[in-house]
C-alpha cells in the first residue's frame, strides 16, 4: 500500500515556513526554509520488520462503526480475501488467530492486536472459571459426603447461559470480557440457591417427608429468600447497564439472575429425582418408622 505521487509532493507552504534568521530588522529577522535547504530525491532504506524471528509486514487499523468487537473486523478481512482471485500466486494466506505459522513457505495472516488481548483474556478467564467451578465441587462434596448430589447443586449454572444470551441480543451488546466475568461470578450466587433448595429437601426427608411433599415445599417455601437474594443484586448491577465498560458485567448479571432463577425451583427438584432413582440415592437419613409408605421406600 502506498500513496498516490500526486500526494507525495514537497508542500510549498512547508517551503514557505520561516526561520530566524538571528538578524535585525532591517536586514530581517527571518528567512523561508526554501532559502536554506536543498530539496533532492534520496533512495531510502527499506525497513525490514521481523515478529518473533520472522518476516512481516505489519498492517494496523481502528475498529468503527456499529461493531467495534476486532472479531468482525477480523470476518470481513477473511471474506474479502476469498473473493481475491489469486492467479497463479501462491494462493490465499493461511489464517492464524494465535501463535507462529507452521508452514514459512507460504504467506500467513496473523492476527494480533487487540484481538490477542481479548483471546488471551477470555483462555485465562475460561480457565479460572473451571479452577472455581472444580473447587465449588470439592466444597459441596465434603459438606453432603456426595459425589452426585453436587451435580445437581451445579445444574443451574449453564442456565444463566440463556438469559445472558437473550440479554445480550436484547440491548444489541456484544459479548465482553466483562460480560464473561459476570457469567463467573454467577456461578457462586446461583450454587447458594440450589443449596437452598437441596438442602431443604434433605431435612424434610430426614423428617420423613414423601419425596413428592419434600419437593413441592422445597420450591414454595425457598422461593422466596431465593428471589430476594437475586433481585438484591439485579437491582445493584441495574445502575451499570449503561456503563460503557461494566456494561457486559450488568447484563450478564441482571439476565443470567432472572433467567436461572426461575428456572432453578424447577430444574432442581427434577435433577433431584432423576438422579435418586438412577441409584442409591444420596445417602439420605433414614426416615421415621411408621411415616414412610411402600411406595416411598423404592426411592
Amino acid at each position: 500500500m502506498a500513496l498516490p505521487r500526486s500526494s507525495l509532493a514537497l508542500n510549498e507552504r512547508l517551503l514557505s515556513t520561516p526561520l530566524p534568521a538571528g538578524g535585525t530588522p532591517r536586514q530581517g529577522a527571518n528567512v523561508e526554509l526554501g532559502d536554506v535547504v536543498r530539496v533532492t530525491r534520496e533512495p531510502a532504506s527499506y525497513p525490514i520488520f521481523r515478529h518473533n524471528g520472522r518476516f512481516a509486514e505489519m498492517v494496523t487499523a481502528d475498529v468503527a462503526g456499529r461493531f467495534e468487537a476486532p472479531v468482525y473486523g477480523m470476518l470481513a478481512v477473511e471474506d474479502a480475501l476469498k473473493q481475491i482471485d489469486w492467479g497463479g500466486a501462491a494462493g490465499p494466506p493461511t489464517i492464524k488467530y494465535h501463535g507462529q505459522p507452521v508452514d514459512d513457505t507460504k504467506p500467513t495472516l496473523l492476527w494480533d492486536g487487540e484481538w490477542e488481548v481479548t483471546y488471551v483474556t477470555f483462555r485465562d478467564m475460561g480457565a479460572a472459571f473451571m479452577v472455581a467451578i472444580l473447587g465449588i465441587y470439592l466444597l459441596v462434596v465434603a459438606q453432603f459426603g456426595s459425589f452426585k448430589l453436587p451435580l445437581v447443586i451445579l445444574i443451574p449454572v449453564p442456565l444463566t447461559l440463556i438469559g445472558i444470551v437473550l440479554g445480550h441480543w436484547m440491548l444489541n451488546a456484544a459479548f465482553t470480557a466483562t460480560s464473561l466475568i459476570g457469567f463467573i461470578a454467577l456461578a457462586g450466587i446461583i450454587v447458594r440457591n440450589s443449596i437452598l433448595l437441596v438442602d431443604f429437601i434433605r431435612h424434610q426427608r430426614a423428617t420423613g417427608v414423601t419425596l413428592r411433599r419434600a419437593l413441592i415445599d422445597a420450591g414454595a417455601i425457598r422461593f422466596k429468600p431465593i428471589f430476594l437474594t437475586a433481585a438484591a443484586a439485579m437491582i445493584g448491577a441495574a445502575f451499570i447497564l449503561n456503563d460503557p465498560i461494566f456494561q457486559g458485567l450488568a447484563i450478564s448479571l441482571v439476565f443470567g439472575l432472572a433467567s436461572s432463577t426461575a428456572l432453578t425451583v424447577l430444574v432442581i427438584p427434577a435433577i433431584y429425582v432423576w438422579l435418586r432413582e438412577d441409584g442409591k440415592g444420596f445417602g439420605d437419613e433414614p426416615m421415621t418408622p411408621g411415616v414412610q409408605t411402600s411406595k416411598e421406600a423404592t426411592h
